[in-house]
């Protein structure tokens, strides 16, 4: 005669995890690394001695002046040269020291992962870029002080949001980039030849040599879309009419470098074995 007794019933499901919960853990994971860290270090350091050279100048130059609007042009360099990389480690690191197999373990649901990378990368973005601005503001407030000149505020609101704007979308391509190819050296050369050896090397010999290239450039590179958008001029100091056709310019370069590399990215990253 056999006996039948109750065994107990094991609950199998789990709550899903807070996304911002997972996005505190990306963030966190940008800065547990040794290397990281000390970019982040870096970064900031660089931030302090563009502002501190700058002052350097004007202090002993009484010829050279400068501007609300130019301090935050100087303290924005560092941000859109160094810190997109961040936005492309947070991705490419995982496939490269394979800490993806935990990650995805912990989280199956690959596209919970991607976006919570993407919101902690543009958390990270907009922190540096306010922190630029803020420390050009020092900046300014001391050269009113250590030199005969005057602090002049002339960053207006348009320009302020514009340069966020601006800022941002280098940080996204960097991100986009890195989920479609997956791997860090080949990001950050794509990243550094599309963002800045093409701009500044390329770009302005070829709109002096040729006249199509005026007309085809605002349409790939992001600088020149946006700077009718910004001053209302060209990159040539030619004054433009911002209408539609200006928006659209910008609206297409996000597409072609933000958008485009961003959806194959992230069907690769779904589609992936993870090994």
């Amino acid at each position: 005669m056999s006996t039948l007794t109750n065994q107990p019933t094991i609950d199998t499901t789990r709550p899903a995890i807070p996304f911002g919960r997972e996005v505190r853990v990306e963030t966190r994971k940008m800065f547990d690394t040794r290397g990281g860290r000390w970019l982040f270090i870096i970064t900031g350091l660089l931030i302090v001695l563009a502002m501190g050279l700058t002052l350097l100048v004007v202090a002993l130059n009484d010829e050279v002046t400068i501007t609300a609007s130019g301090f935050s042009d100087v303290m924005t360099i560092p941000v859109s040269i160094l810190v997109p990389i961040f936005a492309i480690l947070t991705v490419s690191s995982e496939w490269s020291q394979r800490t993806h197999l935990t990650t995805f373990t912990l989280q199956p649901n690959r596209g919970r992962v991607v976006a919570a990378k993407f919101v902690s990368v543009t958390l990270l973005a907009v922190g540096t870029i306010v922190l630029a601005v803020a420390l050009g503001a020092v900046g300014n407030v001391v050269y009113g002080l250590i030199t005969d000149h005057d602090a002049v505020w002339n960053v207006s609101g348009k320009q302020l949001f514009w340069t966020v704007v601006l800022q941002l979308v280098f940080f996204w391509m960097a991100f986009a980039l890195a989920t479609l190819l997956l791997n860090t050296p080949a990001t950050i050369a794509v990243f550094y030849v599309v963002a800045l050896i093409l701009p500044v090397m390329v770009y302005p010999v070829l709109s002096f040599i040729f006249e199509w290239a005026r007309d085809l450039l605002p349409w790939v590179d992001f600088n020149y879309a946006a700077m009718p958008l910004i001053s209302g001029e060209n990159f040539f100091g030619e004054a433009v009419d911002v209408g539609p056709v200006e928006y659209v310019r910008f609206a297409f370069t996000i597409f072609l470098w933000v958008v485009v590399p961003g959806v194959l990215g992230y069907l690769r990253i779904q589609r992936t074995e993870v090994k």
